[in-house]
Order: structure tokens, then C-alpha cells, then sequence
């Protein structure tokens, strides 16, 4: 039996009571991915980034581990339940322009000492000001970076577009700003670098594409760890007390954690595994978030339909933002319909083995979203479900 197949038949008898459609956490698997990014931080802590979950229960258990500490948000409004729910140091990964949050978080000194929300423009602390409704809490804010890497004078841009800070000499400016305006104060900068930590650099079946990824993050890597340490210096040199620089993500975590600038890490997809993250060579983690749907068809040989699956992750639409059907091995989607709303086929042998109400296990291309589709995770340990716990959906919580 292969490890996959044992893997299966674990995951059936532990959901034998279960009918499909359910969501599990294979908690042994989520421990080992969490040991693994602690280990690859080698010892600067590592921030959850809690989009990547989606669930208070594993935020929890994971922030219990050593070497976590913090979590990275993102929406204010998820940023405010969680310090109200006990979380303390959470950093809001995205600028907000949500005005009644902003109008909580100055008017209350609890959540005003646990979040630290994100600007890259003045125009943020006019929206904050504008919406404070009388509260006077002092704001924590932290500046983010442009990480792209920029060629041929700017004309050619590798990253995301986030922020517009690209310079020391434009952090420093804001910096400035920050430190001039009462109501503030400047604690952190923050820095992801989505095309080297994002971006799989072993693409099956794409050697010369693999191998031009691979220089590119090279190059990213090397003019990131420079400008960011020339970025720090600089905002230093305004805010001397600051308080951390964060930068990474699950795919770049020991490279982010080699540089000095640094003091801690951001990651949370290395510990659901999705299938984004079979395509690295930087490390190699445990699939460790799956759902189940049941067959409800067979239409014939080699051939089952099982109910719904249609749930693709975000980004730019492609074959590689679908989920992938994974056990029993050997199944793939119909080419002409792929995985539907409310059905899917799916082809291949392993097909004529499958009975009407079985599971047929996937994984989702990206990690927390899986957990906009479900209200529950199943959590398996060996080949027991030992806990159900909410999402953020079961507790009626859907921030975007």
C-alpha cells in the first residue's frame, strides 16, 4: 500500500460517520508543517498569517507552539474580533478604508494596543483621522514595502502591485509623516515577496520555465535583501524604536530569514500544504487540509460524478487555481466540463472501485479559502476525527 493509499484509508475510517461533503485537518500533518517553518525561521519568530487558516481553533493551537508569536490579519474587522476574542499583536496585512472599524479601534485601548494596521500613503492617516468619531487611542501603524523587482529602468516589473513605497528615501518620507501627526505611532515595516515566496519554481513538465523562475528569484532575492536592509536604515533613522521588520511568506521563509533587517517571519500556508506548494524546491511540506465529496453517479466505466467541487481559488483564472481530485489516486477531471458547481466527473480505473455514496478526496489549489466553502473542519488524528471545530464561516464570519 502506498503512503497516499494508507493516507485514504485513514481518512475513511475516520469519517465513516460522516457523510461528504466535510472538510479535515490532519492534525499530525499540520504539526509537522508548523515544526518545519519554526525550522526554517531558525529562530526569528514566525507570524501566522490568519487568511491562510481561517479558524480560530488552529490560530490557536499553532500560536501555542514555540517559535510563533502574532498574527498577520486581513481585513480590519477580522482584525478587531480576533483581539477581542484574546489574540494580542495583530498586524493588519492591508491598508483598510473601513470607517466604523477605524472608529472601534480609537475609541477602545485594548484594541488599540493589540492591532497594528498597514499604510502606504498619507491618504490612510487623512481616512483614519477622518473616521476616529471623538475616540483618541493612539494608532499603531506599519509602512509596507514594494518588494517587486524592477528591470530595464522600471519598464519590466516582476510582483505583485501593492504598495507604492519602493525606496528608503520614499519610507523615510512616510516615516516622517507618521512621526509629525499626533494619534500615530510608526512600529513596524513590512515586506512581502510574493514572486519569490508565492511562486513554485519546479513546474512539472516545464523545465525552462522552472529553471528561468529559479534565476528570476535569484536576482529578486539578492536586490530585495539589499534595498530592504538601505529601507530599515532609513526608517530607523526616523523611528529608532521600531519595533519589528517583517518579511516572507511559505515559500521564502529561511531565505527572508537569513537577513539581518529581518526580525520576524510571515507565513501560514506551509501548514494546510495546498497544492500551490507542490511545485517548490525550497521545501517540501504534508498535504494536511482535504474535503471530501461524495459519488452520487456512475455514468459509466472508468467514469463517477461526485456532488459539487467547483471551488476555485483566487488569482489569475487557470488550471492551476483548481482544486485537484487526490485520493484514490489516478482520478482527473473530464477536459469538457472540469470541476462543477453542483457536480463533477471525474476519469480514470480507479472509478470502477468507487460505490455510490464513497469519498473521493481533493485539495484545494490555496489554503485558508478552502475554508470560505465549509463551516467545519473535521480534525483527524490517526485514523480518528478526535475534534470538529468551526471556520471562520461557521461562526458566521465572513470578512470578504
Amino acid at each position: 500500500m502506498t503512503a497516499r493509499a494508507a493516507d485514504r484509508a485513514r481518512y475513511d475510517r475516520a469519517t465513516a460517520h460522516l457523510d461528504a461533503p466535510l472538510a479535515i485537518v490532519d492534525l499530525d500533518a499540520f504539526d509537522a508543517n508548523a515544526a518545519d517553518l519554526v525550522h526554517r525561521a531558525a529562530g526569528k519568530p514566525v507570524r501566522v498569517a490568519s487568511k491562510s487558516v481561517r479558524c480560530r481553533a488552529l490560530l490557536e493551537r499553532v500560536l501555542a507552539r514555540d517559535g510563533f508569536r502574532g498574527i498577520m490579519s486581513f481585513t480590519l474587522a477580522e482584525s478587531l474580533w480576533l483581539a477581542r476574542s484574546g489574540f494580542e499583536d495583530i498586524l493588519l496585512a492591508y491598508p483598510s478604508a473601513d470607517r466604523p472599524a477605524f472608529a472601534e479601534l480609537a475609541a477602545d485601548p485594548k484594541l488599540a494596543g493589540a492591532v497594528t494596521v498597514m499604510i502606504d500613503d498619507p491618504a490612510h492617516l487623512d481616512l483614519i483621522d477622518a473616521s476616529r468619531d471623538g475616540g483618541r487611542e493612539v494608532v499603531r501603524v506599519c509602512l509596507e514595502l514594494d518588494t517587486s523587482l524592477k528591470l530595464l529602468g522600471g519598464r519590466v516589473r516582476v510582483g505583485a502591485r501593492r504598495s507604492p513605497l519602493h525606496s528608503p528615501a520614499q519610507l523615510a518620507d512616510l516615516a516622517r509623516s507618521v512621526a509629525r501627526r499626533p494619534g500615530f505611532r510608526l512600529v513596524g515595516v513590512m515586506a512581502y515577496e510574493g514572486h519569490i515566496a508565492g511562486v513554485g519554481d519546479a513546474v512539472a513538465g516545464r523545465p525552462l520555465r522552472s529553471r528561468a523562475i529559479r534565476l528570476m528569484q535569484s536576482a529578486a532575492r539578492r536586490e530585495l535583501a539589499e534595498r530592504r536592509a538601505a529601507v530599515v536604515r532609513a526608517v530607523r533613522a526616523v523611528v529608532p524604536g521600531l519595533e519589528f521588520v517583517n518579511g516572507g511568506g511559505t515559500g521564502s521563509v529561511q531565505h527572508t530569514a537569513a537577513e539581518d533587517a529581518v526580525t520576524e517571519i510571515a507565513a501560514g500556508s506551509g501548514l494546510y500544504v495546498p497544492r500551490l506548494f507542490d511545485n517548490y524546491t525550497s521545501f517540501t511540506g504534508r498535504p494536511a487540509a482535504l474535503f471530501a465529496q461524495p459519488v452520487v453517479r456512475r455514468p459509466g466505466v472508468g467514469v463517477v460524478t461526485v456532488l459539487g467541487g467547483g471551488y476555485p481559488a483566487s488569482g489569475a483564472a487557470g488550471p492551476d487555481r483548481l482544486p485537484v481530485p487526490y485520493l484514490p489516486e489516478g482520478l482527473a477531471y473530464d477536459p469538457q466540463e472540469g470541476p462543477g458547481e453542483v457536480q463533477t466527473p471525474l476519469l480514470g480505473s480507479p472509478a470502477d472501485d468507487l460505490l455510490i455514496g464513497d469519498k473521493v478526496w481533493f485539495r484545494h489549489a490555496k489554503a485558508g479559502e478552502l475554508c470560505e466553502r465549509f463551516d467545519a473542519l473535521h480534525l483527524v488524528e490517526g485514523d480518528t476525527v478526535t475534534a470538529t471545530v468551526p471556520t471562520y464561516r461557521g461562526e458566521g464570519r465572513t470578512f470578504l
